[in-house]
């Protein structure tokens, strides 16, 4: 946490320091000389010149600001958000253009307000400067003939400033790309160690069970051995399957059924009314594995309780590349809720696993109404 604030504040000072920058060199661009000269009775008496400084620069800064953090904060977001790559240049022109205009706009009215008047005093002519008035404050000097030559040097300066807000925003979105990537690995490996120190060998689990799915059979309790062979798929499932970044989505929905068909063995049938509604056809739609499991063994484990009926109510839809899953289940007085787990996969572990494989394409609810706790999760699939 000390480093992250450490962190913003060197990046507050960075973007200081560069605005510092920024404005002393807009003033140094937009500076410009005005000659005077004295002129009685056709001899001239004084010749002289003023350097005069842009009256106005802090406006035209803070105009650039806005054109870079609003490209940064807004405009890239909401570009990179279109398919059509014309759509996304579309939207950061068109905002680059009302930005300059603005300035414009703004700045030559103030500049035209500050001029004065009154005609020159006698024995002063105007110079190549082409100003028309005298200001007797130099610094405030300057004509809007100037302000209206000077434009092409501002829109330098805006194609600048746009230029460098695509840099930051490019940089910043590949390094937490990056971070991102890098955290999802390291999650991953720690992940699989774990599972690989807990699990025994794969290939004696598979012939345990086929033997003991052998003699379920052979006592004739088909019951029995429906189970170990759901048991088994769905070990090869977690084993094998469960190891890629990705699964189809029918085969998640196979591993939910064989799990559900397996927790209510433990219940009686009236203890327990179980609904899963899912597409019959889910196409190539892919999604990570596991993704939807703890969810439903959440349901069963403090959903359901011994001697009275408890529903759960599980659908998985597909609508517009987007995928809906929702858990609902019973909510008795005693049942902890599942931010309260001291084991298992724990509310926070899902949350963090989400947030690795589908940073910014998920919405995670959670509620409780009317006796009823429900789980709601949304992925864009695109």
């Amino acid at each position: 946490m000390h480093r992250i604030k450490v962190k913003h504040i060197i990046e507050i000072l960075i973007h200081l320091a560069f605005w510092v920058g920024v404005y002393y060199t807009l003033n140094s661009l937009t500076s410009s000389t005005v000659k005077i000269r004295v002129n009685h009775n056709g001899k001239i008496m004084e010749r002289s010149e003023v350097d005069t400084i842009f009256p106005y620069s802090r406006f035209t800064l803070a105009f650039l600001a806005l054109l870079f953090y609003g490209n940064i904060f807004w405009i890239f977001k909401k570009a990179l958000r279109y398919k059509s790559l014309f759509a996304g240049i579309a939207i950061a022109a068109c905002w680059f253009i009302l930005v300059f205009l603005a300035n414009y706009i703004l700045v030559g009215s103030k500049l035209n307000n500050s001029l004065p008047m009154g005609p020159l005093p006698p024995g002063f002519a105007a110079g190549k400067s082409g100003l028309n008035h005298l200001i007797p404050n130099h610094n405030a000097l300057f004509a809007i003939g100037n302000w209206v030559h000077m434009q092409l040097t501002m829109l330098l300066i805006f194609l600048t400033a746009a230029g460098l807000s695509i840099a930051y925003f490019f940089l910043k979105e590949w390094a937490r790309n990056e971070l991102v990537r890098n955290q999802l690995e390291a999650y991953q490996l720690s992940t699989e160690i774990k599972f690989l120190k807990s699990q025994i060998n794969p290939h004696f689990l598979f012939n345990t069970l086929n033997n003991l799915f052998s003699m379920a059979q052979e006592k004739g309790n088909d019951e029995l051995a429906d189970g170990i062979s759901k048991l088994s798929g769905m070990m090869r499932y977690m084993i094998y399957d469960s190891n890629a970044g990705g699964v189809p989505l029918n085969k998640e929905i196979a591993y939910l059924e064989d799990c559900i068909t397996l927790n209510k063995l433990r219940y009686a049938d009236d203890e327990v009314k179980v609904i899963f509604d899912h597409p019959a056809q889910t196409g190539t739609v892919v999604v990570a594995p596991m993704l939807f499991i703890p969810f439903v063994e959440n349901a069963f484990k403090h959903g359901v309780s011994i001697g009275q009926t408890s529903g759960i109510d599980i659908a998985i839809v597909l609508s517009d590349h987007k995928l809906t899953f929702t858990c609902i289940n019973t909510k008795y007085s005693a049942i902890k809720k599942m931010e309260d787990e001291k084991s298992g996969i724990g509310l926070e572990n899902v949350k963090r696993r989400l947030d690795l494989l589908y940073p910014g394409k998920h919405d995670l609810q959670i509620n409780e109404d009317r006796g009823k706790y429900i789980v709601k999760l949304e992925i864009d699939l695109e």
